[in-house]
């Protein structure tokens, strides 16, 4: 009597999550002194989560960095805190306020950070003779992260070349490098911001308050909705308003907008994302709207 042949299916984050933790086990098999970056923001977090699973019963056998521009929500920042200390970690924090104290970098007249961050992070990477960075950028979140390689060679002075990027055929990942030289890995290329709330949902993560909607002082300034708060002062003519709100994204308070909201749970906020048709970057990042290549920018000097 024949038997049916059984078929074997692999859910769809599923395979995302085996792809992530097959890149963070051949980097650690490849690199000697590989970091994972950790902001505290939702697709680090995510990170967090596949290196644990991906070392499990180990340790996770590298540290986390933080480049801190000394401008960050303080809700984010407790969580980074509280996260470390639960999974016992080395954190390694790359401070922007020292630089600036030490005349490393200067500050811009307007007072943000975001793009004096790269430098720092550049420093702390040859301070620690990190050669391979993982970071939580995805493809769908901006086209210079579209076209980057899971493995972004970086030469010595920390720059990419969007024109000169390795061949990644049949998953086979190419992590030759000299001294000096680094690579930035990028375990989440693959993921939509819809996969990252579907697996926080599935795993039960906890994440900041902030990503969930609440009530905030903001003011409307180009189009998006700023929070109010010591790095971010009301100009004359702007008008504090309190609005139910979110955050998509969280980076500087003084450059990341939140969009209005109901969302204040997992479900609400997944239904949400699918049905939005912009960006997280697009709808809330001030830093991104420099120009139209503003990212690519940062990118070939070093940025994440």
């Amino acid at each position: 009597m024949s038997q049916t042949p059984q078929t074997y299916r692999v859910s769809h984050l599923d395979a995302l999550e085996a792809e992530s933790i097959f890149v963070m086990r051949e980097v650690v098999a490849e690199f000697e002194r590989p970091a994972l970056l950790f902001s505290g923001g939702k697709d680090s977090i995510v990170m967090l989560r596949l290196a644990e699973k991906a070392f499990a019963p180990a340790r996770i056998p590298f540290p986390v960095m933080h480049v801190d521009t000394g401008h960050n929500f303080p809700e984010v920042l407790a969580y980074r805190d509280r996260r470390v200390a639960q999974l016992g970690l080395n954190l390694v924090v790359a401070s922007v306020p020292e630089a600036i104290e030490s005349g490393t970098v200067r500050e811009p007249a307007d007072g943000t950070r975001n793009r004096i961050q790269t430098p720092v992070l550049l420093a702390a990477q040859e301070k620690y003779r990190f050669d391979a960075l993982f970071g939580g950028a995805r493809r769908d979140e901006e086209k210079a992260r579209a076209k980057e390689r899971m493995f972004s060679f970086r030469d010595d002075f920390g720059q990419w070349d969007p024109k000169n990027q390795r061949p990644e055929l049949w998953s086979l990942y190419n992590g030759r490098h000299q001294a000096g030289e680094s690579i930035r890995v990028f375990p989440l290329s693959n993921w939509t911001e819809l996969d990252i709330w579907r697996y926080i949902e599935r795993e039960r993560i906890e994440l900041p308050s902030i990503y969930y909607a609440h009530d905030r002082d903001v003011v409307v300034r180009d189009g998006m909705l700023y929070a109010v708060n010591e790095y971010l002062r009301a100009r004359e003519g702007e008008e504090i308003v309190t609005k139910r709100v979110r955050y998509r994204t969280v980076g500087d308070a003084s450059l990341t907008a939140a969009v209005e909201s109901d969302a204040d749970t997992v479900e609400k906020v997944i239904a949400e994302v699918a049905a939005t048709r912009l960006t997280e970057r697009g709808a809330t990042r001030g830093d991104d709207r420099v120009s139209e290549a503003s990212m690519e920018d940062r990118k070939r000097e070093g940025y994440f």
